[in-house]
């Protein structure tokens, strides 16, 4: 090992012809020679290695001599004493004097061997610690693989584990720690297995029982309880890891909240896996305990994701004359033509929905533009569209599902323009009238939000958690009723839910009115299918929110295939918060959603 570091430093990058004896290692490069003793090589194509040569880049390597140096990460069959790393690659033999390994599966390492890489470290001298390596020594981590437990052993393990610790060991129950949430079928154990399958440790997520109920609705507020280590002593990194794969698969689940009540011991690790401490929990058995809750920023990142960019970059236009619509309309729906009573809405299709369903992007081009006029109370008169396409055959398919929307709505296509030969893409402008337009800035601070969605249909295939189809099997009746609802509602003001979802059109509403705004979670209507991350995050097909007057509401008659309810409140604080049944309230978009600011 010594030999290797001795005499030269290692070299920098670049293209070496030639390595003389005892040289450092070498940077990556193209290496044509090496000469005996020559340090470690960077990645190459290697015609031929002498005696002493120092570890090769990866390759297939069919000898290595003796007094070979380090050998980078790979499946390594046999070492001997004292022979240098060599790297990556395809090693058929590796002589003695085989210096420090790097990761991999170390059958033997020798005393006075050379610092080793990160990998799994049966045993660590003093003369392992090279000063070139500049490495300190760190307590080895075992290998281990966090999974759903899917098996009764992995569960009877777990919760043998459990009982050790809690019952056992702390005492922090009398005779079990099994509760309602072991008996309850959503509930999920992640558990940590080292490579000969021991199980090292758990940990259980689960919707929250907030109304008390056995069958209590996923809310979208789930916990996590009961972490354990098997050896808490050796298992560095498990503990953890668990609490971060608890976190990413609550959020898959399509939650919005998660908390967890932990020992005030392990408050601070919890705190640097970022989790925000809300104040102090019970004391249970002398042990004190904090409340802990993950930011789950799902919302947040879908209203960056769509609407962030769009005071930035519409900036020009602002600075027209009449630029964005006239005054009390900007951030709207739709824009009043000056001087008339029609209304123009403008929607585009992402080319990717395009390549991948043309039919569909057809479709959704008529169906996003009748809802803006929807929102706007706009009859709509017609439509213009643009299409590009690759090939006649998929503008065949993308007219298609324009012509079937267009007799749906009974709108018809009056013009636009039609290309082949060029990338996907569709756009669509829609023209409607109305005397008396709606507004998204119309609303106060304390009026009350109501959501009107039609909860019929199922995920979009393909587009599952994002699209939300209740339109293709709604009958031209049905559509142009819905269509027409809000028209005949009147209210304060009005938005059709967008890309940024329920919660983040929301808080578009909310931007435009100069307020922000508050949703009930329990009272948002939703389908069975879908969780209350996915609904308050998708594009739900027919969706409107209003807001009004506290009790005010038009007598009008309901169209059969809609759901109505009121859900939330207008505020005076910017952004958007969900307001849970324990009274606790959670950020979902911290502040205005576009930057246009108010109507």
């Amino acid at each position: 090992m010594v030999e290797s570091f001795r005499y030269a430093p290692p070299q920098a990058p670049g293209l070496l012809k030639e390595q003389k004896p005892h040289t450092a290692p070498q940077a990556p490069g193209l290496l044509k020679e090496q000469k005996p003793h020559t340090a470690p090589q960077a990645p190459g194509l290697l015609k031929e290695q002498k005696p002493h040569t120092a570890p090769q880049a990866p390759g297939l390597l069919k000898e290595q001599k003796p007094h070979v140096a380090p050998q980078a990460p790979g499946l390594l069959k046999e070492q001997k004493p004292h022979v240098a790393p060599q790297s990556p690659g395809l090693l058929k033999e590796q002589k003695p004097h085989v210096a420090p390994q790097s990761p991999g599966l170390l059958k033997e390492q020798k005393p006075h061997v050379a610092p080793q890489a990160p990998g799994l470290l049966k045993e660590q001298r003093p003369a392992e610690l090279s000063i070139l390596a500049g490495r300190r020594r760190v307590v080895a981590r075992p290998d281990f693989l966090i999974t759903v437990a899917d098996t009764a052993a992995e569960h009877a393990t777990y919760r043998a584990m459990r009982y050790r610790e809690f019952v056992e060991q702390q005492q922090l129950f009398d005779r079990t720690d099994l509760d309602d949430t072991d008996g309850d079928p959503r509930t999920v154990v992640l558990v940590a297995t080292l490579p000969d399958g021991a199980i090292a440790g758990g940990v259980r997520v689960a919707p929250m029982r907030w109304d008390g109920s056995a069958d209590t609705e996923d809310i979208g507020w789930w916990f996590g309880s009961r972490l354990v280590v098997a050896d808490p002593g050796h298992a560095a990194g498990i503990g953890p890891a668990l609490v971060r794969a608890a976190c990413a698969h609550i959020e898959q689940q399509g939650a919005l909240r998660f908390d967890a009540t932990v020992q005030d011991r392990y408050a601070r690790m919890f705190r640097r896996l970022g989790w925000d401490d809300c104040g102090a929990g019970p004391v249970i058995a002398g042990q004190a305990h904090r409340e802990m809750r993950w930011p789950v920023h799902r919302i947040q990142r879908t209203v960056d994701g769509t609407k962030a960019v769009l005071a930035e970059a519409l900036a020009p236009f602002a600075e027209q004359d009449g630029g964005l619509g006239a005054a009390g309309f900007r951030g709207d729906d739709g824009v009043p033509l000056p001087g008339t009573d029609v209304i123009a809405a403008c929607d585009a299709i992402i080319p990717s929905m395009i390549e991948r369903d043309p039919e569909w992007a057809g479709w959704c081009s008529v169906l996003v533009n009748i809802n803006d006029l929807s929102a706007m109370g706009a009859r709509p008169i017609g439509l213009l569209d643009a299409v590009g396409a690759p090939t006649t055959s998929h503008l065949t398919r993308i007219i298609r599902g324009i012509s079937a929307a267009a007799r749906a709505w009974q709108t018809p296509v009056l013009g636009g323009h039609t290309q082949v030969g060029v990338p996907s893409a569709l756009s669509v402008t829609a023209l409607g009238t109305t005397p008396s337009p709606l507004r998204a800035g119309g609303g106060a601070v304390g009026d009350t939000v109501t959501l009107h969605a039609d909860l019929g249909g199922s995920w979009r295939p393909g587009y599952h958690d994002r699209q939300w189809d209740s339109t293709s099997s709604r009958s031209s009746d049905e559509l142009r009723a819905m269509a027409g609802h809000l028209a005949r509602v009147g209210p304060a003001s009005a938005k059709d839910v967008s890309m940024a979802g329920i919660a983040g059109t929301l808080g578009m509403l909310a931007e435009a009115s100069g307020t922000g705004a508050e949703l009930d979670v329990t009272a948002v209507p939703r389908p069975n299918d879908a969780s209350m991350g996915a609904w308050l995050t998708c594009f739900p097909g027919y969706a409107m929110l209003s807001t009004d007057r506290p009790g005010r509401r038009a007598g009008v008659p309901v169209p059969d295939a809609l759901t109505i309810a009121d859900c939330g409140r207008l505020t005076s604080e910017p952004g958007v918060r969900l307001r849970w049944p324990d009274g606790a309230v959670t950020v979902a978009v911290a502040s205005t959603v576009t930057g246009l600011g108010a109507a």
